[in-house]
């Protein structure tokens, strides 16, 4: 199940989750002026190595290369994807709960990802990188926030594919599920998954939906059905009505 929109508008311009993707975009781009090997180079210098982590997990050293991390792609499938989940579900966790908190639901989630990828593989010396973790946290926050929203997803059906709206909790939900089974899977084949972090997005997704309660408690929310009220307000404001 691929989403392709979520019918949730957001009451201020996304700054920071427009400005995350620049970044990752360029980090990218840059990336591709490097060759095959020289790229691996640079992924296993600066980026983070679960064996290297592993020996020092709390040094500088290894809080850097999670930063770092955090802004790597291994591919044209890898940052497409991660950026399109970052655009259609960051705007509205930057939207409920501003700038500050989201960059430490966001920057916290990577953290947790790294280090629950580097506790599954503490002898791994493949680099880990990607924004997937710091991003399933947000999708993490996000099922928590806007459970019930509809999202316009293209579902495949054998050899046909329909598109239909669903529920959030759905969406993400069974992207969790998905997750867990090939988490679980990666243990016990470690060819299984093609080497993605299972793992890293799991803790991600997690550290998310925990955060997200935490700060729920901590900042007052609207009753849930002034929230939906709100949702239809600014929907009808969106299309002019």
């Amino acid at each position: 199940m691929l989403p392709l929109r979520d019918i949730n508008p957001t009451r201020r311009l996304p700054v920071v989750t427009y400005g995350l993707i620049v970044i990752n975009v360029v980090v990218f781009l840059w990336e591709l002026s490097f060759s095959e090997q020289g790229l691996f180079n640079m992924f296993t210098d600066l980026s983070v190595v679960p064996a290297f982590a592993s020996a020092a997990p709390f040094s500088l050293e290894t809080i850097l290369d999670i930063i770092r991390s955090m802004f790597f792609h291994g591919g044209w499938e890898h940052i497409i994807g991660n950026m399109l989940y970052l655009f259609l579900f960051g705007d509205n966790v930057e939207d409920r709960f501003g700038a500050v908190v989201y960059l430490i639901i966001y920057f916290a989630s990577g953290f947790v990802a790294a280090f629950a990828q580097i506790i599954i593989e503490p002898g791994s010396q493949i680099p880990l990188v990607g924004a997937s973790g710091a991003i399933a946290g947000i999708l993490g926050s996000y099922l928590i926030l806007y459970p019930g929203v509809r999202v316009l997803a293209l579902i495949p059906l054998g050899l046909v594919s329909s598109i239909r709206e669903v529920p959030a909790i759905l969406v993400l939900g069974l992207w969790f599920v998905l997750q867990l089974i090939s988490g679980f899977g990666s243990i016990t084949n470690t060819e299984y998954g093609g080497g993605v972090a299972f793992f890293a997005h799991i803790g991600g997704f997690i550290a998310g939906v925990v955060l997200t309660l935490l700060f729920m408690n901590i900042f007052k929310q609207p009753p849930a059905e002034q929230r939906v009220n709100n949702l239809y307000d600014r929907t009808r404001a969106r299309l002019g009505q």
